[in-house]
């Protein structure tokens, strides 16, 4: 197995690393522990995440999340490769956070991830912007946003575990791929399901349950996330930026874009944020 790592920033209490994964479904996984409670952000790929809480599919956009002592395990069994910007706290800072935090009754996280929901849109494509030469407060910053962001969740949504079987595990992982792959594209569910093998209300379901959000709804999640990242690491118009990510339509761009990461694409261009 491939696994690279890469501190980004430290500071007092937190961490950020980098993590690229390679493996495959021929790869082997591996028990380790978190060491400090831990919340990844998945930028790219996908992989199963197993610890002695419950186990969960995570995607791009998904969130993982970890109890400081807990072991676990990440394996690719219908995928291959991932990246992470994971971030990791000391009791005292996640002490902190939760004592402010209403409805945050324990400093333990009670799931095991959370799904790409689009409040975490924002600082997802915040996260893949950053990199080692960026300031140490830009990641300080995104630290508290970030484990700000889950305790708020947590509180906020009730998610029951859900249970998909290996072969849809599969049919889920492959489009999810091609959804990566072919985001600017017209994919609809039919065409989706047609390749799945499966009718298309099953197809919506599984998929739902694995991924937590409806093929649609991941699609265009994908699509803001990847124009979130053109904005801020190209001078390309922001016409072309919509047309290119799937947006056939700019004002509809436009509106879905400030709906979700609370600001337009020329403000968050600008490196404005919605708490700004």
């Amino acid at each position: 197995m491939t696994l690279s790592t890469r501190i980004l920033a430290e500071g007092a209490g937190w961490t950020v690393t980098d993590f690229r994964c390679e493996a495959g479904p021929y790869d082997p996984s591996f028990e380790e522990m978190h060491e400090r409670s831990s919340i990844a952000l998945v930028l790219e790929g996908a992989f199963r995440y197993e610890t002695s809480q419950g186990a969960a599919d995570l995607v791009a956009g998904s969130v993982l999340l970890g109890n400081r002592g807990h072991c676990f395990q990440c394996g690719h069994d219908h995928s291959w490769g991932d990246r992470c910007i994971s971030f990791h706290f000391a009791p005292e800072m996640i002490e902190q956070v939760a004592s402010e935090m209403p409805g945050a009754r324990t400093t333990e996280f009670a799931r095991v991830a959370l799904p790409p929901l689009g409040t975490f849109i924002p600082l997802t494509a915040h996260a893949g912007t950053l990199d080692a030469h960026s300031e140490n407060g830009a990641f300080e910053d995104l630290s508290y946003r970030v484990v700000e962001t889950v305790f708020a969740t947590l509180a906020e949504h009730t998610m029951p575990a859900v249970s998909v079987n290996d072969r849809d595990r599969r049919r889920v992982a492959d489009a999810v791929r091609r959804i990566e792959r072919k985001s600017d594209s017209a994919l609809t569910l039919s065409g989706l399901a047609r390749e799945a093998g499966v009718s298309a209300f099953h197809f919506l379901r599984i998929f739902r349950d694995s991924v937590g959000m409806t093929p649609h709804q991941f699609l265009l999640r994908t699509r803001l996330q990847n124009a979130a990242l053109e904005l801020r690491q190209t001078v390309k118009p922001i016409s072309t930026i919509a047309f290119d990510a799937g947006f056939g339509d700019l004002s509809t761009f436009n509106r879905r874009f400030k709906r979700l990461m609370g600001v337009s694409p020329s403000d968050w261009r600008l490196g404005r944020t919605a708490a700004a």
